[in-house]
């Protein structure tokens, strides 16, 4: 599968660097990108193609240098050297960067977006532009949003098929008060807990439940104290591939083209790769025995409508206008508009 992805990125590449500028434009660079997560998941496979594509526009003379696991520190950490001009680029999920940037915390609402697409058009869009804006004015450009994907459940106690169900259940969720009060609405016991501590958790019947993407969920091996996994699709939080802004506007305006349309390149087949392998992913619990279910559209209505009161309890501090853009977009995107 790499090898015919990158094959496209690649052709991708070639095709937006037809009418490029000269080589001489571009200078020799080696950037750092940070990483919290491991050199595995498929964001690898993104930068792969994405270097691809600056080798392809720059002659080789743009490099990256990946740095996994939190090597060069945690997303925090690594955010806040990008805005200090100490470090070139991170990838990091959005909700860690809501302390600086409330408005990320859209991201977090519970039910927001239906279907990768559906977030796809919204963060490509103008929205997505508005929010990047709003990183620029803290020292930090994105080039483009990758995918971490929806957080999905699993549990030992029972499928997941309306709100109801969550009623009791002690849920592992991460240490973010939209999380706590999304869960703790439908009447579960929302215990915050370090990532680390969660598998010996199911292990013991600590807590009963908890909530990822499949990939996540199957490489963390969590499926195996867990009986049952819901396609809750209950929040969708994206990737963000920051530059320093610091540091970007010391480039070239080719160079920062270059970077910008080859971070797009690496977008699109890092959302490929990582829908490709939530599926694999998700087949191998089935498989293992896991008990799957959907839940149907009229459910996950249900599911957003009663999440309403935590969309007014945060919409201030997210921003009301940032909240009644977001939904404004979604309703003209389902309309059809």
């Amino acid at each position: 599968m790499k090898h015919t992805i990158l094959t496209a990125a690649l052709c991708a590449a070639t095709a937006l660097t037809a009418a490029g500028p000269a080589l001489a434009q571009f200078q020799e660079r080696t950037f750092r990108v940070s990483n919290g997560i491991n050199e595995d998941h498929p964001v690898n496979t993104g930068m792969q193609a994405m270097q691809a594509c600056l080798d392809e526009k720059t002659g080789g003379k743009m490099k990256m240098q990946g740095f996994w696991g939190g090597a060069l520190g945690g997303d925090l950490q690594a955010t806040q050297a990008l805005r200090s001009g100490l470090q070139e680029a991170v990838v990091t999920s959005s909700s860690p960067l809501v302390g600086m940037v409330p408005a990320l915390g859209v991201f977090d609402l519970p039910f927001l977006f239906r279907t990768p697409e559906e977030a796809y058009a919204i963060m490509d869009g103008p929205f997505g532009d508005m929010l990047n804006q709003k990183l620029d004015e803290v020292g930090l450009v994105n080039l483009a949003y990758w995918e971490n994907g929806f957080r999905n459940m699993s549990n030992s106690q029972r499928p997941i098929t309306q709100w109801e169900d969550f009623e009791g259940m002690k849920v592992r969720v991460m240490q973010n008060n939209i999380f706590l009060d999304t869960f703790s609405n439908f009447g579960a016991n929302a215990t915050p807990m370090a990532f680390g501590e969660v598998f010996s958790a199911l292990e013991t019947k600590a807590i009963d439940a908890q909530e990822n993407p499949y990939v996540t969920i199957d490489t963390s091996k969590f499926y195996e104290v867990q009986e049952y996994i819901s396609e809750t699709k209950h929040a969708y939080t994206p990737f963000l591939f920051l530059f320093s802004k610091a540091i970007f506007d010391t480039y070239s305006p080719e160079e920062q083209q270059a970077l910008r349309d080859c971070a797009i390149v690496g977008r699109d087949v890092e959302r490929e790769a990582i829908q490709k392998l939530n599926q694999e992913s998700l087949a191998k619990m089935q498989e293992a025995g896991l008990q799957f279910n959907t839940i149907s559209p009229e459910e996950q209505e249900e599911m957003l409508e009663k999440s309403q009161v935590v969309y007014e309890k945060h919409k201030d501090a997210i921003g009301a206008d940032v909240v009644d853009q977001v939904q404004a977009a979604l309703a003209d995107l389902r309309a059809g508009n």
